[in-house]
């Protein structure tokens, strides 16, 4: 569990376009103030996403190879997959020029309420899911198990906190070089998500088909 988790949360971490997404929100006015409401928004709900999970768990851990853990399992392996082909497809296809959503237009007019639900609309679900899934197997009565939920959740979050706490300690270096940052990801955006994909597919799945068989 707590190699997936690793994965799952390095993957969603290193996502293109939440950071992105984040970077703008920095950059405009009350910046700062939109970054913590967006950053402690995503945390929010990896936190609920595991909550609710371990409510249907009850914090215990299926029996191996018993219908829950199975499911789990199948699910698991089912991102997997359509992460792996989501990576193929999206590198067959022509590269085309990437124009900033819309949203990103009235982003100095943004309340904090729409930055907390961008944080939302931003995240990764396929990734979230495959999280989810594999906290199914997950032991409260073990601290270990403990530490590896709340690792993967500060994990997951890396990314935003590094880049609030530069932008409130540097507000001038921090500005240019994430902007900077910001236009480099816009650049590479579709190799990037490829090979997330393609790698944390691939991970899932191997991890996955050598839960079901062993």
């Amino acid at each position: 569990m707590v190699v997936d988790l690793v994965v799952i949360g390095t993957a969603i971490t290193l996502g293109p376009l939440h950071n992105s997404g984040f970077i703008l929100l920095l950059a405009s006015r009350r910046g700062v103030r939109k970054g913590l409401v967006f950053l402690l928004s995503w945390l929010a709900n990896l936190v609920v996403v595991i909550a609710c999970v371990v409510l249907l768990t009850g914090g215990t851990p299926p029996v191996h190879h018993s219908t829950p853990s199975t499911a789990a399992v199948a699910a698991k392996l089912a991102i997997g997959v359509g992460l792996v082909l989501f990576g193929g497809y999206r590198h067959r296809q022509p590269p085309r020029p990437h124009r900033p959503p819309r949203w990103t237009a009235r982003i100095d007019d943004a309340s904090l309420g729409t930055a907390a639900a961008l944080a939302w609309l931003l995240q990764p679900w396929a990734l979230v899911g495959a999280g989810a899934a594999t906290v199914v197997a997950a032991d409260l009565s073990s601290l270990s198990d403990w530490l590896a939920l709340t690792g993967y959740c500060l994990l997951a979050t890396l990314s935003l906190l590094v880049m609030e706490t530069y932008t409130v300690w540097a507000p001038g270096p921090a500005q240019a070089r994430l902007n900077a940052l910001r236009t480099w990801l816009e650049q590479h955006q579709d190799q990037l998500i490829v090979t997330l994909s393609m790698l944390a597919g691939l991970w899932l799945t191997a991890s996955s088909i050598h839960e079901l068989v062993a």
